[in-house]
């Protein structure tokens, strides 16, 4: 009987651990800001730059979508800004910043096109309807 507790406990606590419902998530806003920040870039038509080569709008936020998940996943992210430095700035792998092209225009670091986004979205959100 105690060596059927002890796997009962055992099961339990793999279970928990394996749950990705216990993984620390993002506070709404930031959810919110990041969501919208990805919708912008994919609807934009914008080039976005990584490692030297150019990718459409939807590539790049599909690519920034994946790099968000695991840092949730790996409880590293708490914030807008944190995501903007830590997955949409640079590189994890070259650590060669990303850039954004939009038409004509030069290219622009992608932390600098993201953090105007941002700011547009705050205005936006503060803004009486």
């Amino acid at each position: 009987m105690r060596i059927t507790n002890i796997l009962a406990v055992i099961l339990v606590t793999l279970a928990t651990a394996a749950s990705p419902t216990f993984a620390a998530d993002l506070p709404a806003t930031s959810r919110a800001e990041i969501d919208a920040l990805l919708n912008r870039l994919g609807t934009s038509g914008c080039q976005f730059n990584r490692n030297g080569s150019w990718y459409s709008s939807t590539d790049a936020k599909a690519h920034l979508a994946k790099k968000l998940n695991y840092l949730i996943e790996k409880n590293k992210l708490d914030g807008t800004e944190q995501f903007i430095k830590l997955a949409a700035s640079s590189s994890s792998m070259s650590g060669k910043p990303y850039q954004v092209r939009c038409g004509d225009s030069q290219p622009v670091a992608s932390q600098t096109w993201l953090t105007t986004e941002l700011q547009t979205i705050r205005a936006k959100a503060a803004s009486p309807k």
